[in-house]
């Protein structure tokens, strides 16, 4: 392992005996069975019909939606086999344990989908717009508002290419897509399944990424779906299926979700793919979840991002989002989405000291699965005793870190300075300049 903190000594790992390896082997193994069941974005998912029906009553009536709760009793059984064989309190341990723990509370919010109880279980798993971001006095929430705040001032300025790009079709995209995949994964690239249903517009799984074929594209958001949705979720699926002593590490389960999320957008951040559309849409979601908490129903949250898109379907689909398995009447949404922006703070942050603290190992071994930032002492200690293979596959700028590593030594310091002094500065500079004239935007990265 490389040097940490000031004395550029590791701690060393802690050590697991043989039996206790095995032990710990039996329990993740467990674990991987006990999460199957726990399939919470196909347990939440509306049939198109509940679409059609919404359209053909002229948008005024609130969805009808049905779901199937889960019989959690088995889920829990497995994992009462499971925390029976962990033994210790050592990263591996807590790890596993904080998996079992995740695990049932999935397990639990599909028992009660479509009730409010569900809505808190989910505030559980993902947190929610209010939640404190490391105990720093800053929420979700306040992000998004001062996300809508900036970004949307920005509207009327000529800086988004997208209205003036020709629409790609979803079968074009398709094309296109393949080609990058293929050059980066090799005989592992992903296949690309176009699909008549889909509750966005494109969606990642393990070995396939399905494109909505009703869906049209820009060259924005190629660059976004293959940094978001292939060299970060299919990078760190087939990575995880890689972990022959854990497979456990290849288990997409919600108390991976934060982190996972939040490396999918920082990846769109670092490689010039992210624009502010795409971050006001994050932003617009944490603020509907706000809404329907406060009580906004289905229809109110429709007309909430009918006004931010003025497009029907986008609208429909983005209040679909926010109230899948809770309640259409409101107070009781699913929270899920607020982890977008909450992530990408974590990670980032987490870059930040990571850098600081030479720990360029734990950069990398953010992509040897579906992990979470917190268990990254459980994932260095398995690293140690070689149960952990470092990732085969990585982002363009996590594999040749040198930009991440120059822009966050840089970043770092910025952070030290009154930046309340700096803005009055130039603020009070920027007043006395003369009307701002048209700016031509700058062209999509290359690929």
């Amino acid at each position: 392992m490389e040097g940490s903190g000031a004395s550029g000594l590791a701690a060393p790992p802690d050590r697991l005996s043989p039996v206790t390896i095995e032990r710990l082997k039996a329990a993740a193994a467990l674990l991987r069975k006990a999460e199957k069941p726990v399939r919470v974005l196909r347990a939440v998912g509306w049939g198109p019909e509940v679409t059609e029906a919404f359209f053909a009553a002229g948008e005024k009536e609130l969805p009808k939606v049905s779901y199937t709760p889960i019989d959690a009793a088995p889920v829990h059984e497995a994992l009462r086999a499971a925390r029976a064989l962990i033994d210790g309190d050592g990263p591996v341990q807590q790890w596993l344990l904080r998996i079992a723990s995740v695990i049932g509370v999935g397990a639990d919010m599909l028992a009660a989908i479509g009730t409010k109880e569900f809505h808190r279980q989910s505030v559980n798993l993902y947190g929610s717009p209010q939640s404190d971001l490391l105990n720093c006095d800053v929420r979700p929430l306040d992000l998004a508002r001062m996300l809508d705040y900036v970004l949307g001032s920005f509207h009327n300025l000529d800086i988004n290419l997208d209205a003036a790009e020709p629409a790609t079709t979803a079968s074009e995209l398709a094309v296109r897509m393949d080609e990058v995949l293929v050059r980066h994964f090799g005989d592992q690239a992903p296949k690309i399944e176009l699909v008549d249903h889909l509750s966005s517009k494109a969606l990642a799984g393990a070995r396939y990424i399905r494109i909505r074929s009703d869906a049209t594209f820009s060259d924005r958001d190629l660059a976004q779906l293959v940094q978001h949705e292939a060299f970060v979720h299919i990078a760190t699926s087939l990575n995880g299926v890689a972990q022959t002593d854990f497979p456990l590490l290849a288990a997409g389960h919600p108390g991976t979700t934060c982190t996972q999320e939040g490396l999918a957008v920082f990846a769109e951040l670092i490689s010039g793919a992210m624009d502010p559309s795409r971050l006001l849409r994050l932003a617009d979601r944490v603020l509907a979840i706000q809404m329907s908490m406060d009580g906004a129903d289905f229809l109110e949250l429709y007309r909430f991002f009918g006004e931010r898109t003025h497009d029907k379907v986008s609208a429909f689909e983005n209040a679909r989002r926010v109230c899948r398995g809770g309640l259409v009447t409101g107070g009781a949404p699913f929270t899920k989405d607020s982890v977008y922006l909450e992530g990408l703070v974590r990670v980032h942050n987490f870059l930040r000291i990571a850098v600081q603290e030479t720990r360029v190992d734990c950069i990398r071994l953010l992509f040897a699965g579906k992990i979470d930032i917190e268990d990254m002492p459980a994932i260095t200690t398995l690293a140690a005793h070689g149960l952990c293979t470092f990732p085969r596959f990585l982002p363009p700028w996590a594999r040749d870190l040198r930009f991440v590593l120059s822009y966050i030594a840089y970043s770092s310091f910025l952070n030290r300075m009154n930046l309340e002094r700096v803005r009055e500065h130039y603020k009070q500079m920027l007043d006395n300049c003369a009307p701002p004239v048209a700016t031509q935007a700058a062209t999509t990265p290359n690929l």
